[in-house]
């Protein structure tokens, strides 16, 4: 492969090791080539190389997305820029790295076609928004078994039926879909890439959630507003957003169980907190008020 990627010109001649990464979520198999220079080259099947391909061209100007030299379609194969660093460590603190992706990737995405169906690029058409929170709902309900009781159940399904009245107002972006810190790439504790994108279409605010309960240190209101005052494109009352937290939050402890267990105690403090901030709200207003982005 080597050898065919330097008679093409993709890569510069020389002497390169092809090391497979192992770990981690991501399909197919994928290869650290290293030489003077390094790549990442990724085997897949063609239609998600194709979904792959497709984005980072789409968000060919997002700095923070790796650079794609070449695709074979055929083969299933794509080779891409490497971005230098460490995944989940040393990213520093949450407040700091949110404020980059939200005004240097989540600002910068464009809206999908409206005729797209919400979801996975290529896996289950859903025909609104809140059919894929119920179906995430699901999913994580089966994984989080009796680690948290059936009332945390029941309120998440009032969450996702509440949720729902906002569908006809919900616009449609084509999303990097799988925005954590097992995807972002730290520099001198400083977001220095995202990769390995699962592709789909739905609200901006869904990365973004996502990306904040991703991991389960500073999962607090207060880095939570700091970073959504500079999302650009949503509004929404704080009640609604917490709720929006709330249900993710939900969603990642029943990931959490299953793939990374040692989280799992620092996600069950943060779980006490929102509830206990779910609770207070009921009682009275949110102390930094509405908020209107």
């Amino acid at each position: 492969m080597i050898d065919t990627l330097q008679n093409k010109g993709i890569i510069p001649n020389g002497n390169y090791e092809l090391i497979e990464l192992k770990g981690g979520t991501t399909s197919g198999r994928v290869y650290l080539i290293v030489g003077e220079e390094k790549f990442i080259l990724k085997y897949d099947q063609p239609i998600g190389i194709g979904i792959v391909d497709h984005f980072y061209n789409t968000y060919g100007t997002i700095y923070l997305f790796p650079r794609v030299y070449a695709v074979d379609m055929e083969e299933g194969w794509i080779l891409y820029e490497y971005t230098d660093g460490t995944t989940h460590t040393n990213r520093g603190q949450k407040s700091e790295w949110m404020k980059i992706l939200v005004t240097r990737v989540l600002n910068q995405y464009k809206p999908s076609d409206p005729q797209a169906p919400w979801g996975r690029v290529g896996g289950e058409p859903r025909s609104a928004w809140s059919d894929f929170n119920r179906k995430s709902l699901e999913y994580a309900y089966e994984n989080v078994g009796d680690l948290l009781s059936n009332e945390d159940y029941s309120r998440m399904e009032s969450f996702v039926e509440e949720l729902a009245m906002y569908d006809a107002n919900e616009l449609k972006y084509y999303l990097h879909g799988d925005t954590g810190v097992h995807n972002f790439v730290f520099q001198n504790e400083c977001l220095a890439g995202v990769i390995d994108p699962s592709p789909m279409v739905g609200p901006i605010l869904y990365d973004f959630t996502y990306a904040f309960c991703s991991s389960p240190d500073d999962l607090t209101v207060e880095a939570l507003l700091s970073s959504f005052e500079l999302l650009e494109s949503v509004q929404m009352e704080t009640s609604r957003l917490i709720k929006e937290v709330v249900f993710q939050l939900y969603t990642r402890i029943g990931i959490c169980k299953q793939a990374h267990p040692h989280d799992l105690d620092a996600y069950l403090e943060a779980w006490a907190y929102w509830r206990g901030l779910l609770d207070a709200c009921q009682k009275t207003t949110v102390s930094q008020g509405d908020l209107n982005v």
